[in-house]
């Protein structure tokens, strides 16, 4: 766990490790400092939350990417009372990166779909690091035809850095499988809740992506490139990562205030992977709340309000931007 301290972190973990060096210097001598002790609690309680509250856009990033984060498989065992794995696309192969399968809630039944990482560079390498294949994508579409012909809503959780763009993959129809993706989705006659965990990078998180509630846990992102692509791109100059960050606004909170996503879900003080199960209760709990208004809705309004959402992304008001603008020169 200390190699996976993050940099903004540092001060807090200090003060962990003076807590526990107390706590076990009053078990060992038998002497009663509980009172110095619950200073230092409620310093490293008050800390954390400043942290937390004043992160950047970077900082959530990195969260974001945590190697503990939990993964798609994590929040299946959290979340589903029972659970089996579909593999497979029928065509190629199975993908590792990207699972799939059909899971129960109570009585309710879902289809899952989630980008797999791993938590060890073993396990990465066998997952492809969350990066799926046109096969993936390909066994994404099968599950999700299966569960408009049996009626089940679709739970679909992101957690990627992008499609794989690997020669193999781009032979095999990377972009065609993503396509299709996305016209097949945008018809399906059942519920489909989209949650971005981790990583939303690009076509990658698209190809399973397009839902009628589109929800971000508190330190996820979504965005069209990573801030050190970006930067990369525009300034020849990976350093400016931070400042690409910024520009993107790719946190929960800019992508809800730009009405891009519909809902962000809270996680435990100090990120999910400080309390994955914690995280997994609010997580099911938003999909539950959610379904719950989805379910009002018949098959051709669940397509007609999908349709509109995504119509409505990106709508820009010429006549007052400008009017804006004369206004800022005016002001000048």
């Amino acid at each position: 766990m200390t190699n996976n301290i993050l940099d903004f972190e540092k001060p807090l973990y200090e003060l962990s490790a003076k807590i526990k060096e107390l706590q076990s210097f009053m078990d060992e001598k038998g002497l009663d400092l509980s009172e110095e002790l619950m200073k230092l609690k409620e310093r490293a309680n008050k800390l954390q939350k400043e942290i937390y509250a004043g992160l950047n856009t970077l900082q959530i990033i990195q969260i974001a990417r945590h190697p503990n984060r939990p993964t798609a498989r994590d929040y299946v065992n959290y979340i589903f009372d029972e659970f089996i794995e579909l593999h497979g696309d029928r065509k190629f192969s199975d993908d590792k990166a990207l699972i799939g399968g059909i899971g129960l809630i109570g009585n309710q039944p879902f289809t899952f779909l989630g980008h797999q990482k791993g938590k060890t560079t073993k396990e990465n390498l066998s997952r492809n690091f969350g990066m799926a294949h046109p096969e993936g994508y390909r066994k994404a579409l099968r599950l999700m035809k299966e569960a408009e012909k049996f009626n089940r809503p679709i739970l679909s959780l992101i957690n990627t850095p992008g499609a794989y763009p690997g020669i193999g993959a781009e032979e095999r129809g990377q972009a065609e499988a993503i396509a299709k993706n996305l016209m097949e989705m945008s018809s399906l006659k059942v519920p489909i809740i989209v949650v971005v965990t981790g990583e939303g990078g690009s076509g990658g998180a698209l190809g399973i992506g397009l839902g009628d509630r589109i929800m971000m846990l508190e330190y996820s992102y979504y965005s069209v490139s990573t801030p050190e692509a970006c930067a990369a791109i525009l300034w020849k100059d990976v350093e400016k990562a931070g400042e690409a960050a910024e520009a993107l606004k790719i946190t929960a909170r800019a992508l809800r205030q730009l009405k891009i996503i519909d809902r962000i879900i809270k996680e435990p003080v100090g990120g999910a992977h400080q309390n994955p199960e914690k995280a997994a209760n609010l997580l099911k709990e938003a999909v539950l709340e959610e379904l719950k208004e989805l379910a009002k809705l018949s098959p051709e309004e669940l397509i007609n309000k999908r349709y509109m959402k995504y119509r409505q992304l990106g709508v820009y008001n010429y006549d007052a931007a400008l009017e804006g603008e004369l206004l800022k020169e005016e002001v000048e």
